[in-house]
């Protein structure tokens, strides 16, 4: 097998939502994503004709966090589950230290507060969680400088540590974080 990533970035994530403009006003007017792309289209698709829009919202690289509604409550009903409550389900985001600090402005500015948000020190990096109009949650993360040295030692050990945790050796590997097992 080859070694090269042949995947080149993200160009889309795909989600459903109920209400396209409160995630239209939550991506591009809270958040600042801007809506690159709007696709309405009929089609038939597993089985049945369907008709639904299709929304992008631009990350600055260029890939996009997109969102369907259907038309036929049924087919919301189908491809539309909510989404779950689960915090580890969710989407990460880089940014930078001072976008990082915009973004919160702006989540405060919007009335956006606990449990809706809130921030972790995960000491490799600084995450800023809120939850989207669907209930789904953002991470914005900023990367510590100080865990830059360590990215090629957790690249060159990340089988082994699998493995050892795999084993039932569940023992912390966070330096910036020193918690017990």
């Amino acid at each position: 097998m080859s070694t090269q990533i042949l995947a080149k970035r993200l160009h889309h994530t795909a989600y459903v939502t109920k209400d396209l403009e409160a995630t239209r006003a939550f991506y591009e007017d809270v958040l600042g994503f801007p809506l690159i792309a709007t696709y309405c289209e009929k089609d038939e698709l597993f089985g049945k004709e369907r008709t639904y829009c299709h929304c992008f919202f631009e990350l600055a690289d260029g890939s996009a966090l997109a969102f369907f509604q259907f038309a036929d409550p049924a087919d919301q009903a189908e491809f539309g589950p909510e989404m779950p409550e689960s915090p580890f389900i969710h989407i990460a985001l880089q940014v930078e230290k001072d976008g990082q600090a915009e973004l919160e402005q702006r989540i405060a500015a919007a009335g956006i507060t606990e449990p809706q948000t809130y921030t972790l020190e995960h000491g490799y990096c600084r995450s800023v969680y809120v939850k989207d109009p669907n209930n789904m949650t953002l991470e914005f993360t900023y990367d510590a400088p100080e865990a830059a040295p360590l990215d090629e030692q957790r690249r060159a050990e990340a089988r082994s540590e699998l493995s050892r945790w795999l084993a039932g050796d569940h023992s912390n590997n966070n330096p910036f974080r020193a918690m017990h097992a």
